[in-house]
């Protein structure tokens, strides 16, 4: 799998990095195979329909920092930790389909639509199974670690499904929500990389706040994408007629204009009309909220590669900075 956002990294380290991912990626399709066909089919559905692979790429990234040290990185501990954050997020992407009753998952059907919400329910409770047995493997610190962040992962879905509790900051509220439901994990695959490592409790929290700090920013990018893109596989507004509060939605009720009547009529209406769904993109795209939840989105990209400069200077870490542009400039 060739991986993207790398920027201009050594190419002998990017084939390494590639090398890795396509390791990774043949196992996630073993690990997901089942006793009977419907449920190797259903929980490799997702898989196949392929991904960005973020999480197991930080994982590697994370290890290979040790490169710049001399350090051997042991190879099947290294995909085992990918292999146990790709499992959670796939997993957690089953529930998702289900609770926003979707219809596309990365281009294709999604499993709650081909099959039905229990068979994608169980499907997801399938893989969660599968990534708790390879992170015991591991040892019991990983599987805490994953525990901790399966926890966060529940309680942050909770949270956006129930909303903020009356007076509460509605941007302070998703900021928590993202920070729990993709923060935690993605935090994690930087942590368990650099548990690989074998690096010290230190090195550890620099990569968990920065895992953390960049699962923001990957989220709030996507949160400007789903109204600015037109090839991230959705259709463009997807969140705003699911009814999922988005940072420049967020920001735009916050500025309060008298001319933003008719966006949030149309935002506050169920959006099944073609018309008004398009209506309510072409809306948000002109709204300033836009450049300000950008201006944010930045931010916190320059604060994530802040933190990576006492890591170990090498082709791994210069990795990590061009992800921090990556995050920021794609649009799918």
């Amino acid at each position: 799998m060739k991986p993207s956002g790398l920027g201009s990294v050594d190419p002998g380290f990017a084939a390494t990095v590639e090398g890795r991912l396509d390791s990774i990626e043949q196992r996630l399709l073993t690990a997901s195979e089942a006793d009977t066909r419907l449920v190797t089919e259903a929980a490799q559905h997702i898989i196949s329909a392929g991904g960005k692979r973020f999480r197991p790429m930080l994982v590697v990234l994370c290890a290979h920092l040790a490169d710049a040290e001399g350090a051997a990185v042991d190879a099947d501990r290294l995909e085992k930790a990918a292999l146990v954050v790709e499992l959670t997020h796939v997993a957690s992407l089953y529930h998702d389909d289900v609770m926003d009753d979707a219809d596309l998952r990365r281009g294709a059907v999604a499993a709650n639509r081909r099959w039905q919400n229990s068979v994608a329910i169980l499907v997801g409770d399938y893989l969660f199974a599968r990534a708790s047995d390879t992170v015991a493997e591991l040892g019991t610190d990983y599987v805490q670690i994953q525990a901790r962040t399966f926890a966060r992962l529940v309680q942050g879905q909770i949270a956006e499904t129930v909303g903020p509790v009356p007076d509460a900051d509605p941007i302070a509220h998703h900021l928590q929500v993202i920070a729990d439901k993709t923060g935690s994990l993605i935090a994690t695959s930087a942590v368990f990389g650099g548990m690989v490592a074998g690096f010290d409790e230190e090195t550890l929290e620099v990569l968990r706040d920065f895992g953390e700090e960049i699962g923001l920013v990957f989220q709030l990018h996507d949160d400007i994408i789903d109204i600015t893109s037109d090839v991230t596989g959705k259709t463009p507004g997807t969140d705003l007629r699911e009814g999922i509060p988005t940072l420049p939605t967020l920001l735009a009720r916050a500025m309060d204009r008298p001319e933003d009547e008719r966006l949030f009529a149309l935002v506050d209406s169920d959006l099944e009309s073609e018309e008004d769904l398009a209506e309510a993109v072409r809306l948000l795209r002109e709204h300033p909220a836009i450049e300000e939840a950008r201006t944010e989105v930045r931010r916190r990209a320059d604060a994530a590669r802040a933190r990576l400069q006492v890591l170990p200077a090498g082709p791994a870490r210069e990795a990590l900075e061009a992800l921090c542009d990556h995050v920021i400039n794609r649009d799918d």
